[in-house]
């Protein structure tokens, strides 16, 4: 899939998150993360580094003890080992998820 659009084919789960791979690429990933209001909170903690970027919708996070809220637009960097949760997801928000 050489070329295709973030909001292409967009099925927000009625529970949860769905994680769909756009890109693997020798130590990278890329993914689209879409999530519904009704999440798990539970503590993540990733043995790779992830930037992401929130593409729409809105969220509250924890990165290492510290609350973040995000907007459409907002991005983060998350280092390996480092402990994170959201906390709150609001219906129909759509993350572009890179790990590496």
């Amino acid at each position: 899939m050489p070329c295709s659009n973030i909001y292409t084919a967009i099925d927000i789960p009625d529970r949860g998150e769905k994680f769909e791979t756009l890109l693997e690429k020798k130590n990278v990933t890329i993914k689209r993360i879409l999530s519904s209001a009704d999440i798990e909170q539970q503590v993540m903690i990733q043995e790779e580094d992830e930037w992401f970027i929130m593409i729409e919708g809105a969220a509250l996070i924890m990165i290492d003890k510290e609350k973040r809220e995000l907007q459409k637009g907002d991005y983060c960097f998350i280092k390996a080992g480092t402990a994170h949760q959201i906390l709150f997801v609001k219906e129909g928000t759509i993350w572009l998820a890179v790990h590496f």
